[in-house]
């Protein structure tokens, strides 16, 4: 194990913000990272967990505590079945199975961050989510002080979201049981229509595993969504807010703000998320209130190849970060009535 003081953190999130860490810790085996945790919880020390840091906002302050760098490596195959210990990096992940011919994650191909980080935020994109794949989860109990095996119904996905998500001062995740699909070295059915398009199918259609994961790429790519270091567009932590879901009765009143402030022609994005429930697009609320691609003048601007993404532009801090996104929240919520969330999570700061 690994241990440095005064230790920068920057250097280990996709933003590359925030302050120093009291003391860093990078553990390589689970027993590490369990004895890491233990250590911390026992002195009643603050713990951050790091990943691959591609879903952080870390205060320009930094974090006083320890902050553990969970650095596991292991990736095993049987048939159909995949387990990843939680610091393996999920875009390799992800070519490894697309490799091995099978179908369930190859549309999640170019996500930054770690095996383990795809569980709790149920990581999802281009009509996948790992939710859909993943039997177990093994996680140490940071409350029973055990590591235990949470089956997929234990583990509460929705949309951007899961038990480990709710709870996050309870589980630590160590590993990530998957079962995937041999349909002969095709995809799972393309489920998201720009894919398609992109593909040339129709939506519901198998295309060879290789051309899905290359086509996800393409279209990831040209939204500044792979990481790039040369490439500021993509010094972010990507969708930086989630599609609101809105109960009928709010969807109902947000139409009305569109027709009142974009025209009686205007339909939003508007896609089914459960009886009484309705998900719209986060992007096409910031846009058409006026926060286009490239917008802001200082270090932190929206990206230029996608409304969606909040970067750094090489000299920002956090709090410029912040700044551009709470004017993008307030924006929106004047314009449509709609407060969005952040999906990153934000460490010594908030919106």
């Amino acid at each position: 194990m690994q241990e440095l003081h005064d230790a920068p953190l920057a250097p280990l999130t996709t933003f590359r913000l925030g302050g120093p860490a009291d003391r860093l810790i990078t553990a390589t085996t689970d027993a590490e990272v369990i004895a890491a945790v233990r250590e911390a919880d026992d002195s009643g020390t603050p713990l951050l967990l790091i990943g691959g840091g591609s879903n952080l906002v870390i205060g320009d302050k930094g974090f006083a505590g320890t902050a553990l760098v969970i650095a596991t490596k292991g990736v095993t195959l049987d048939g159909t079945r995949l387990e990843l210990s939680a610091g393996e990096v999920w875009t390799d992940a992800v070519a490894r199975t697309v490799e091995a011919g099978l179908a369930g994650i190859e549309c999640l191909a170019g996500i930054p961050g770690s095996a383990g980080a795809t569980p709790i935020q149920n990581v999802g994109a281009y009509g996948q989510e790992v939710a859909s794949t993943i039997t177990e989860v093994v996680a140490y109990d940071r409350v029973t002080h055990e590591t235990v095996t949470l089956p997929n119904a234990d583990c509460a996905f929705s949309y951007r979201h899961s038990r480990f998500k709710a709870d996050p001062e309870r589980y630590v995740v160590l590993r990530v049981r998957c079962e995937l699909e041999d349909a002969d070295g095709l995809s799972a059915p393309i489920k998201y229509a720009e894919a398609a398009r992109v593909l040339g199918v129709e939506p519901g259609d198998r295309v060879p595993l290789a051309a899905a994961r290359e086509a996800v790429l393409k279209l990831r790519s040209g939204k500044g969504m792979v990481l790039d270091p040369e490439d500021h567009d993509t010094w972010s932590a990507g969708s930086f807010f989630t599609n609101p879901i809105l109960r009928d009765e709010e969807f109902a009143a947000f139409h009305a703000r569109v027709r009142e402030r974009l025209g009686e022609g205007v339909v939003p994005p508007a896609y089914p998320a459960g009886d009484g429930h309705t998900k719209t697009s986060a992007a096409w609320l910031i846009d058409k209130a006026g926060f286009t691609k490239g917008y802001g003048t200082g270090p932190a601007r929206i990206s230029t190849k996608h409304t969606l993404a909040l970067t750094n532009r090489g000299s920002a801090t956090t709090e410029d970060l912040l700044a551009l996104a709470r004017e993008v929240v307030a924006g929106v919520r004047d314009a449509f009535g709609i407060t969005l969330v952040n999906e990153p999570v934000t460490v010594g700061v908030s919106l």
